[in-house]
């Protein structure tokens, strides 16, 4: 069985029944959605970054302060280097950068609102509320981002954290879609389809 938040060596991107995700896994599924948004949505589509899980870990999160800004400007700035990116979605491993044995045990999604560039807001989404505090409040931090509460439904197995951040990810982005949203979008209604993530990653 794969390592969940695990950034080290896995098998493609074949996923079972109760396997469960990978960085490459969330990374293949991100870029599945931004293409769709592109193409349905091009104007928030320009205004959404869906942030690798490995640039999140290890650059934002655990890197020093010159990396996290290297990695922060390149992930906000568009093509012409002005500042277009309102929303992060940054998936949250609790991996140690530091410990191999520490290869990461669960997924949570931290979206950031820029909309006001001044004020920015985290919201984290956990389907095992408070096992992942730490590195999402370390990360909103980094980020300068003050951390807000968010509901999200929770779990009931112990393989789906990866399914959660990704059908989560889809879910906000809909959310984010429709005209006249703001403040906090609550996922204590999500239900998640692992059938359909498998499906997507075939493609």
């Amino acid at each position: 069985m794969n390592q969940t938040a695990s950034f080290h060596g896995h098998g493609g991107l074949e996923l079972g029944a109760r396997d469960w995700l990978s960085d490459e896994h969330i990374a293949a599924d991100y870029m599945l959605l931004i293409q769709d948004l592109q193409r349905d949505n091009p104007d928030l589509a320009s205004r959404t970054r869906l942030v690798d899980p490995l640039i999140a870990h290890y650059h934002l999160r655990l890197g020093s302060q010159s990396v996290a800004t290297r990695a922060f400007q390149h992930i906000v700035h568009d093509h012409d280097g002005n500042d277009t990116a309102d929303f992060l979605f940054l998936p949250v491993s609790d991996a140690s950068a530091s410990d191999p044995n520490r290869r990461g045990s669960h997924w949570s999604l931290l979206l950031v609102d820029r909309r006001e560039r001044a004020r920015p807001a985290a919201y984290h989404y956990d389907s095992a509320v408070g096992y992942n505090d730490g590195p999402a409040a370390l990360l909103a931090q980094r980020l300068g981002a003050r951390l807000e509460p968010a509901r999200m439904t929770q779990q009931s197995n112990g393989y789906d954290c990866g399914v959660f951040v990704l059908d989560g990810t889809r879910a906000l982005v809909r959310g984010l879609a429709q005209r006249g949203r703001s403040g906090v979008l609550h996922l204590d209604n999500l239900v998640v389809d692992r059938l359909a993530l498998q499906t997507r990653l075939r493609r």
